[in-house]
């Protein structure tokens, strides 16, 4: 066996211990042989049972131990020394008396102190073992390092050689499931020996071996004792205590007898090693854990994974209705926003007055109007009157139904709509009374499906021919579910009123606007001018740039229901998560124990706990961002308006991230403050 790798570690300098320094500078004036490495003065111990009864375990226990004693603490069950035991390795504290580490005083130590020592000074050896079951005996043995803040490379080689050195080399990446009785026991002594192991606290570390298993145990802890390390063992086999070089028998909570033999010489190797730590304090960065908890956090959730996949679930179920949610509403509202602006974000339209029990009013707009308005108000473009209606067009012995208007040769200019081919008709057309036709993209393709040409044939509208002269480019529809643009006629306005319509008024008038910031100004102009040209105002005007403001105001709000009903999912999944995680913390009892007597700070188990609640919600958080997407894209498939931004995306997955950290903080919080002592004797 190799004395220098059981030596260990010898601790770094850091920080001293709050209030004790000038205690450990008066130390080292003195050979740390002579003072006690602890010392009990009248140590008591009660307990209160649930049923109020009240229990001493320890009467006034009074105790030296110095560095470098194999002692032997026994006694029949029940006299107290598993609970003097979980004293000395400060898993418990005293009802009252002083316990001394060193010369220092513990009593005022907080749980990050109690943890370092814990870490530094002592290494705990069970009779049950207590190995992590879902661990490599190399995971096992590494847990110490990592509370000490050793970084991946050195504890790693310093787990193996300690294995290695105990026989364990080809066994390093088995799990405790697949050892034997005695090698989850050296394993148990390597993890104590890792950090050091000045002091090593063995519970019955013989009493689940075989008598073979349990002798090489006991010559290897004695072999520890001979190289310095104080060794104390708890046994009620007073044949095991005989191989102590001390023995203190316990009954009723009391020592009555203390048996020293001669003692062999510590090594002074062990006295520096020993001064350097009751000097020192080594505190680990508080981040310097935070990697590794994510790293235990998943390697836990993969070990429960039906728990893990029905935890992600909510989560999941939560940002996918985000995702798609919010899609949906992106997509609906600039597609509103499209057709709007298709139609011009620069229009004001002038149309009849509503009467009062009259569905459609009768119009006063007459062509003159339009025309007077081009030309008398500043910072108009152009006007555009139409007449509309549906008729039923035929060409040979086709009919197709669709909507005819009747407008001026500036509509391509105004409306933005360039032909595809052909011409569009002008304003001798209009004043002549031609028959002639533009067609939208759709009753193309309806009335000539065989793509032939429809230019310079004639259709019939209401019986009346007309020529074709042009096909229009393909616009699309004119809003959520609205009707297709395309699906038009377009014939001259004089013609369409005389031959089709039989009025001598424009059922609307169009103005375009030449600059869209003075639009309120030229709005006001033209309800001035209109009401003094028709001494009444027996029309209203709609402003498409506020029905735009209008309309985008509402789709934020439909957005924002759509995502409210997202992050309801979101919360009943972060429910989950929290529920879930105190399950856990429930069943992991046992395990907290082991990770707080091998050193883990409180702040160690908060972390682990909370990454694993984040990186479940994280998790859920890209699954739900991926199945979010897939739901889009079939739902674009069928017609659904779809679009998708970075900005939910990210919310989403932030919102799922966060919903671990905030339902995850309270299970964590509950493991972190746990009792060592408790959770260790938790089955």
């Amino acid at each position: 066996m190799s004395t220098a790798v059981l030596d260990g570690a010898q601790p770094d300098s850091g920080r001293r211990s709050p209030g004790r320094a000038k205690q450990a500078d008066d130390n080292t004036a003195v050979d740390i042989q002579q003072i006690p490495i602890i010392e009990l003065r009248g140590i008591q111990r009660t307990f209160i049972t649930g049923g109020g009864v009240e229990v001493r375990a320890l009467r006034g226990i009074d105790l030296k131990i110095h560095v470098g004693e194999f002692v032997a603490i026994v006694g029949q069950s029940g006299s107290g020394k598993s609970t003097m035991m979980n004293i000395l390795g400060c898993l418990d504290k005293p009802t009252a008396g002083t316990y001394l580490f060193g010369g220092r005083d513990i009593r005022d130590f907080g749980p990050d102190d109690l943890a370092w020592l814990r870490r530094e000074a002592f290494g705990f050896v069970f009779q049950s073992y207590n190995l992590l079951p879902h661990s490599t005996a190399l995971e096992n043995v590494e847990i110490p390092a990592i509370y000490a803040g050793l970084n991946g490379t050195e504890r790693r080689l310093k787990a193996e050689a300690l294995l290695t050195s105990l026989g364990l080399g080809e066994r390093m990446d088995h799990r405790p499931s697949q050892l034997s009785g005695g090698q989850q026991q050296r394993v148990s002594i390597a993890r104590a020996m890792i950090n050091g192991g000045n002091i090593i606290l063995a519970d019955e570390p013989t009493g689940a071996l075989d008598s073979k298993s349990g002798v090489e145990v006991i010559n290897l802890l004695k072999s520890l004792a001979r190289q310095g390390h104080t060794v104390i063992i708890i046994t009620h086999d007073p044949k095991l205590a005989e191989h102590a070089d001390r023995i203190i028998e316990f009954s009723d909570g009391v020592v009555v007898s203390d048996r020293h033999r001669e003692r062999p010489d510590v090594p002074r190797g062990s006295n520096s090693k020993l001064r350097e730590l009751l000097m020192s304090r080594r505190a680990p960065s508080p981040l310097a854990g935070v990697g590794e908890a994510i790293r235990m956090a998943l390697s836990s959730l993969t070990a429960n994974t039906f728990r893990t996949i029905l935890t992600l679930l909510g989560i999941v179920i939560g940002v996918a209705s985000v995702v798609a949610m919010l899609a949906i509403g992106e997509g609906a509202s600039r597609e509103i926003v499209e057709r709007i602006s298709s139609i011009g974000t620069n229009m004001l339209t002038l149309q009849p007055a509503r009467v009062e029990g009259r569905r459609n009013a009768p119009s006063t707009l007459t062509f003159d109007d339009a025309d007077a308005i081009a030309e008398s108000i500043p910072n108009v473009l152009g006007t555009l009157p139409e007449i509309q209606g549906n008729y039923t067009v035929r060409f040979g012995r086709q009919d197709y139904s669709t909507t005819v208007t009747a407008n001026t040769e500036s509509m391509p200019e105004i409306r933005s709509w360039p032909l595809a081919r052909g011409v569009y008709f002008t304003r001798e057309d209009s004043e002549t009374y031609a028959s002639v036709a533009v067609l939208g993209a759709t009753v193309a393709d309806e009335m000539f499906p065989d793509g032939s040409d429809p230019l310079g044939e004639f259709i019939l509208i209401r019986n009346v021919p007309f020529q074709i002269i042009g096909v229009l480019t393909r616009k699309g529809g004119s809003g959520f579910g609205g009707s297709d643009q395309d699906d038009a006629v377009f014939v001259p306005l004089k013609t369409g009123a005389l031959r089709l319509f039989g009025t001598r008024v424009a059922r609307s008038i169009s103005v375009a606007v030449a600059d869209i910031d003075q639009i309120g100004t030229t709005e006001a102009n033209l309800l001035e001018f209109m009401t003094v040209r028709h001494g009444t105002q027996d029309f209203r005007v709609f402003n498409s740039a506020e029905l735009l403001d209008t309309v985008s105001a509402s789709q934020d709000v439909f957005t924002m229901l759509l995502g409210s009903i997202g992050a309801i999912s979101l919360l009943v999944g972060g429910i989950g998560v929290m529920n879930i995680m105190l399950v856990s913390v429930t069943e992991r009892t046992r395990e907290i124990g082991i990770r707080m007597a091998t050193g883990a700070r409180q702040f160690d188990i908060l972390s682990q706990f909370l990454s694993e609640a984040i990186v479940v919600s994280a998790l859920g958080g890209i699954l739900g961002v991926a199945i979010g997407v897939g739901i889009g894209l079939v739902l674009e498939r069928v017609g659904a308006p779809i679009a998708f931004t970075s900005g939910p995306m990210v919310l989403a997955f932030c919102c799922a991230a966060g919903t671990g950290l905030v339902f995850g903080f309270m299970p964590a919080r509950k493991a972190a403050r746990m009792d060592p002592v408790v959770a260790l004797a938790n089955e």
